[in-house]
């Protein structure tokens, strides 16, 4: 079962104001590299659990979102604390360079 959570144009902002560092993953169906990057979101989304929420955005069905963010190129994940952006990372990386993303917040 899929721990990421689906972030929608409509739910971002309720999604932002979490207490946690929020890691988004602005992806699409087509994106080759979005495939290769997403079941290592799915990956964190079980090991960060509890610790900081981790969603990603099907930029096709939600434009509203990427375009505030100026998002170009995917895969592109931000990652968010107390609704500003803190870290950003554009493509497909190894699972340990977006861990560390994600515990620079958590420290």
């Amino acid at each position: 079962m899929s721990k990421t959570i689906e972030i929608t144009d409509s739910n971002f902002d309720e999604i932002l104001n979490s207490d946690k560092p929020v890691l988004v993953d602005f992806w699409a169906e087509w994106c080759g590299p979005c495939k290769m990057i997403g079941p290592v979101v799915e990956e964190l989304a079980g090991e960060y659990e509890g610790k900081a929420v981790i969603g990603k955005m099907n930029v096709d069905e939600n434009p509203n979102v990427p375009v505030k963010f100026g998002i170009r190129s995917i895969p592109t994940l931000l990652v968010f604390k107390g609704g500003e952006i803190v870290d950003k990372q554009v493509g497909a990386v190894p699972k340990g360079v977006l861990a560390q993303k994600l515990d620079a917040q958590l420290a």
